[in-house]
């Protein structure tokens, strides 16, 4: 991450600001019902992707990828939205945490959230329940592009995570995104300032456009 300048800008960025900048923009990147197994989590990162599905016979694999993710890359697994077994557990949080990866995301659910807490290992997913993806679940295909919460996210997309969810932002248009959301947050900013200044807060949404920052661009 030290040397992705776009990264950086983005880490700087609430998810609400981004989302706002990918409205304005008409991309749809808002990972809908993706939340972190802890409410204080944050995650900035590429994305390292992979997509699975039910399992063949003979079984096949959940996990042995994880020693390929490179260090500050987010884990973005595709498991359609499944949420009878998991697809990420504590063996891989422990590692991912070692390999100082930058987070998880998981269309799907995930267990043994204690350590991930614990840790402090971001884990953002549809939600958490224990039964075993083992037998049951497999990953199909690797570095490829997948769909997380009704989003499109390719190979080395930016994601960013917070309390309020997940967001991704296609390196297509990172720069974009990236310059409506800081003139976004820069409005907003001035709008809180205006106000603790004695100024009304209609005059100052009117003043600084605050009704017009995530409307559609032509």
């Amino acid at each position: 991450m030290s040397n992705d300048i776009a990264l950086q800008r983005a880490a700087k960025l609430e998810t609400a600001t981004l989302s706002d900048a990918l409205d304005r923009l008409g991309i749809a990147g808002q990972c809908y019902g993706i939340r972190g197994r802890d409410p204080d989590f944050r995650m900035a990162g590429r994305a390292f992707t992979m997509r699975c599905g039910p399992n063949s016979t003979p079984p096949g694999t959940v996990g042995d990828y994880i020693d390929d993710v490179p260090e500050g890359a987010v884990v973005v697994i595709d498991n359609g939205g499944r949420t009878d077994a998991t697809i990420w557990g504590d063996i891989l949080t422990e590692i991912a945490h070692r390999r100082k990866l930058a987070g998880t995301v998981i269309d799907g659910i995930s267990r043994d959230v204690h350590l991930c807490r614990n840790l402090g290992y971001p884990v953002f997913s549809v939600d958490h329940w224990m039964r075993t993806g083992k037998d049951r679940v497999q990953v199909e295909e690797m570095d490829c592009v997948v769909a997380i919460g009704g989003a499109r996210v390719a190979p080395g997309d930016i994601l960013i995570g917070d309390p309020d969810g997940v967001v991704v932002i296609p390196q297509a248009h990172e720069e974009a995104v990236l310059a409506a959301a800081e003139e976004i947050d820069a409005a907003e900013t001035r709008i809180r300032e205006a106000v603790r200044g004695g100024m009304r807060l209609d005059e100052a949404r009117r003043q600084f456009k605050y009704h017009q920052l995530q409307t559609r661009e032509n």
